[in-house]
């Protein structure tokens, strides 16, 4: 994710912050100084700390859980409302999303338990209530607040874990595209109500979070639907098959030309002996043009290391490379290792929707 900070590697997962996090510690302890000093604003910093420690252990329960099922998580990020943990790709088997999805809150459950009968601290419906008040004690206000973790994250709604068991459940009849939509939209439609009283009670935080709630929900069954597309169509059918290539030895200045002459945004840079070097982008050649200028070679600014799939893999495969590698494009080469074409984000994003706009068609009955 942009604007992250790795700070830690634990069990093979990188643990990132976001810098929005940064910002909501840096506005806390402000906030707090001014009201209460300095021993406040401490408390208030140390205690937003250990309840993101607690959620950079629950999702670290998903990772671990994942693991034992051969999916790996490459990171974990910090957000301001919660932590976000990348799985390489969707478990195929509905149960082992349930399991998976279940080990976070499993982990809130246990150091809520820890907190409460071995570390003595005292929970009622108050300290449930008043989290933020420091009068209740660190100890209690921690195991209120993984409590309330378990009970927000089962809620049956996608991003929520509770969602996944959801569609986990409904996938056994419904297949997991149509179960994702159907959980998709119970999520947004709870962000509508996250919002709506969010806005009416004066809580922007409340309003943050039903925003990150249907974005997060709408990027799942986008997810859904481009996993179905890719087990769909072969790879070919998403191939790009024509285009103009770059040499090593072409500069900013002939790749220019290339885009006033094609429609390209993107060009493959493959040297003499028709390896896959690199690709240039847009962005890139103009951001070359203007700093240092046309002369300058297009393999000083082309995205290297472009992971490779053999055309006859199956598209899925190019999925799990985008996913894992958070690539943005793929390339796609012959026995001879010779580079043949590639596969964008973009085109498998067309796919899917052209894909859909056919499947629809067939479905309409005859005039």
């Amino acid at each position: 994710m942009p604007w992250s900070i790795t700070v830690a590697r634990v069990a093979g997962s990188e643990i990132r912050i976001h810098v929005t996090f940064l910002m909501l510690l840096a506005w806390i302890g402000i906030a707090q100084y001014l009201a209460g000093g300095a021993s406040a604003a401490l408390d208030s910093v140390l205690f937003i700390l250990a309840v993101f420690a607690c959620v950079v252990l629950h999702e670290l329960g998903h990772a671990l859980a994942a693991r034992h099922y051969g999916i790996s998580t490459p990171d974990i990020t910090l957000l301001p409302i919660g932590g976000l943990a990348r799985l390489s790709r969707v478990p195929d088997n509905p149960s082992e999303e349930i399991v998976i999805a279940f080990a976070g809150p499993l982990v809130n459950v246990v150091i809520a338990a820890i907190l409460i009968v071995f570390l003595g601290a005292r929970i009622d419906v108050a300290a449930l209530e008043q989290i933020q008040n420091p009068t209740f004690g660190f100890l209690a206000r921690l195991a209120a607040v993984n409590i309330f973790l378990v009970l927000f994250n089962l809620i049956p709604a996608f991003p929520m874990d509770g969602g996944r068991v959801l569609r986990a459940a409904l996938s056994f009849r419904l297949g997991r595209r149509r179960a994702t939509e159907i959980a998709a939209m119970i999520g947004q439609g709870l962000a509508f109500v996250f919002g709506f009283l969010g806005l009416i009670g004066g809580n922007p935080i409340l309003v943050f979070i039903a925003i990150f709630v249907f974005l997060a929900a709408q990027a799942e069954a986008g997810e859904a639907g481009l996993t179905d597309a890719a087990r769909r169509f072969p790879l070919k059918r998403a191939m790009i098959t024509s285009f103009e290539t770059l040499g090593p030895q072409s500069t900013v200045d002939d790749a220019a030309d290339a885009l006033l002459r094609t429609t390209q945004h993107e060009f493959p840079v493959v040297d003499g002996g028709g390896r896959l070097r690199g690709i240039l982008t847009r962005n890139a050649m103009i951001r070359a043009m203007k700093l240092t200028g046309p002369a300058t070679p297009v393999i000083d600014i082309m995205t290297t290391d472009i992971p490779t799939i053999h055309a006859n893999q199956p598209l899925e495969r190019v999925l799990r490379h985008m996913r894992e590698e958070q690539a943005a494009y793929v390339g796609v080469v012959a026995d001879d290792k010779r580079f043949v074409g590639y596969i964008s984000q973009e085109n498998l994003a067309e796919l899917m929707m052209l894909g859909d706009q056919s499947k629809s068609a067939e479905a309409m009955p005859p005039p």
